[in-house]
């Protein structure tokens, strides 16, 4: 596809919005990963994300602010239960994540299956319209994504207990909105996947930066030159470029020992 005028407006607010997403979801990720963790990215993206829906379903024509506190107030609270059930039942908490991430989904396709655009809707949810996404849109969440970068490194010790899950949910909120379930999800694990080799190293972060820095350009090229989905494409090279950082150094100690 050709880069017009027209189609790099539609990409440049698309690629901040990708910029700021992969700028908190590293660190977010990597923490996860060492948590355990994994699926409760699905589980609180997929919960903000049946939030915002059952606004936008109540109320016809719903005010974004209002679509918005519904998502954070979702997500909110299935963040206060797992951060419960990590304190009194650690053992179960990544079952009670699964079960919560199937039963908002479940509910989901439920509350759609009436609707006339339901599936539209539902594929909007999981996969995203990134590439629509507005400098209005940016502006309203870049101050969020600021927010909990400039917090999660200035202020390490809120890192821990109830104050990451309200942190977390927070990104995931604003991330399942403009990008959809299945990128929240990669763009959280690849980059974190991809850099576990270096798991408590400096070079962690920065390899897990990397990761998704190629993941995204690669995602968007891909997307561009193919005419192809943006969700699905990125979620494809996320995976891709965590697979090739996890593979390489591999192979570079075994030509040495070789």
């Amino acid at each position: 596809m050709a880069l017009s005028a027209e189609m790099i407006g539609i990409v440049g607010p698309a690629l901040a919005a990708g910029f700021m997403i992969i700028l908190i979801h590293v660190p977010l990720g990597i923490a996860v990963l060492r948590r355990g963790i994994i699926f409760i990215d699905l589980a609180i993206a997929q919960i903000a994300g049946l939030g915002a829906l059952v606004m936008g379903v109540t109320w016809e024509a719903s005010p974004w602010w209002s679509v918005q506190m519904g998502a954070l107030f979702s997500a909110f609270t299935a963040a206060y239960f797992f951060h419960l059930v990590e304190r009194y039942a650690p053992e179960r908490q990544e079952a009670v994540i699964g079960c919560g991430f199937v039963l908002a989904a479940s509910t989901s396709i439920l509350i759609l299956s009436g609707q006339p655009h339901g599936d539209e809707t539902l594929e909007k949810l999981l996969s995203g319209q990134l590439l629509f996404a507005g400098w209005e849109e940016i502006l309203v969440h870049a101050p969020v994504y600021l927010f909990i970068f400039a917090v999660w490194f200035l202020r390490p010790h809120m890192r821990q207990g109830i104050w990451f899950y309200l942190l977390f949910s927070t990104a995931i909120t604003s991330s399942v909105q403009l990008a959809g379930v299945f990128v929240v999800f990669s763009s959280l694990i690849a980059p974190a996947l991809g850099a576990a080799r270096f798991a408590k190293t400096r070079m962690e972060l920065a390899i897990a930066y990397g990761v998704a820095l190629t993941g995204l350009l690669s995602g968007f090229g891909a997307a561009l030159w193919s005419d192809l989905p943006l969700g699905p494409v990125l979620v494809c090279c996320f995976m891709l470029a965590a697979l090739a950082a996890g593979i390489w150094p591999v192979r570079r100690v075994s030509e040495a020992g070789g």
